[in-house]
């Protein structure tokens, strides 16, 4: 079993708390319980003094010394799952996911997902938290992610993705005619009735979230964009688009009938009637290396679909 120390200092803020209440704070990548495991197997020093009681409190500014110890997260298998590695070294790996692939294994989906293919491809990764995956792409959507292959990783990964100083962009093909760029700063949560979908929630239980778009090009009765997400909210470019009443194309959870433009070719007609998930690729991702602290930019193509959707689009405006 793998062991790695990891060392904090008690914020002042923290004074007169639990030490295990404490851990759980400035170790988040941790659950309580196993936590509570490491301090009743001596896994935890105050001071350099192994303590075994996790009620004791603290007054802030004493070093706490975690031993982790390593072991299954989970009882997901490892499956031979087709992976299109953008990057790897041995801290980050950078997958460029195709759409259809679910990232994690959930009700309904329990196996065959990135999760699954990342164990198989580095049986050390059972050993982080959530196999190292630190944010998600929707099943439809495709495009970069970054995955934790070292629990530093993980832990300056969830850091910067916090801090908002991960870059994420996207492009997509939205319905209607933008006049412009903009913003959307509306909050997000469970929709009311329909608790597998998210929805704009204003009444205080809706988490802040940011979504920033400009256009690229506009056609008849669509609209080519680019969006910049400052926030990381489950569906966030998908219900903030669709509130402002520009849709995602092919997006069939909230963006309603499909509007056919007057006049459209028979390519495009069927081109549009055939796109079966929204129109959503995560184009650009920039972060701080978690060990070497370098600026790091990679970019992805847009898929085969994407790309006849928007050439479908650009004859299609041709006629005019």
């Amino acid at each position: 079993m793998a062991t790695e120390q990891f060392t904090e200092i008690v914020p002042p803020e923290y004074s007169g708390q639990r030490m295990d209440q404490i851990l759980a704070a400035v170790f988040p990548d941790f659950s309580r319980s196993r936590i509570q495991r490491w301090i009743k197997d001596g896994q935890v020093s105050v001071n350099g003094v192994p303590e075994t009681k996790a009620r004791i409190k603290l007054v802030g500014g004493e070093e706490l010394t975690l031993n982790a110890q390593m072991e299954a997260e989970g009882e997901w298998k490892p499956e031979p799952i087709e992976l299109k590695i953008v990057y790897e070294d041995d801290d980050l790996l950078v997958i460029d996911k195709p759409v259809g692939l679910v990232v994690h294994p959930a009700a309904g989906n329990p196996d065959g997902t990135l999760l699954n293919g990342l164990l198989h491809h580095e049986s050390k990764l059972i050993e982080i938290p959530r196999a190292g995956i630190v944010h998600r792409l929707d099943k439809g959507t495709s495009g970069l992610m970054v995955v934790a292959k070292s629990l530093k990783a993980q832990t300056s990964l969830v850091e910067q993705l916090q801090e908002r100083t991960v870059k994420r962009e996207y492009e997509a093909v939205v319905m209607g005619v933008l006049t412009g760029g903009g913003s959307v700063d509306e909050p997000l949560g469970r929709h009311p009735v329909d608790r597998k979908r998210m929805a704009v929630v204003r009444n205080g239980s809706g988490k802040h979230a940011v979504t920033h778009y400009r256009v690229i090009k506009r056609y008849r009765s669509y609209t080519h964009v680019r969006v910049q997400l400052e926030t990381g909210r489950t569906h966030q470019i998908r219900v903030h688009m669709a509130h402002i009443r520009h849709p995602l194309v092919g997006d069939t959870v909230y963006s309603g009938r499909l509007q056919l433009p007057k006049g459209a070719s028979e390519d495009l007609i069927t081109i549009l009637r055939s796109y079966r998930h929204q129109a959503l690729h995560a184009v650009q991702l920039g972060l701080i290396h978690p060990v070497t602290g370098e600026d790091m930019l990679w970019q992805s193509e847009l898929p085969e679909d994407m790309r006849e959707l928007l050439t479908a689009l650009d004859q299609d405006a041709s006629q005019d």
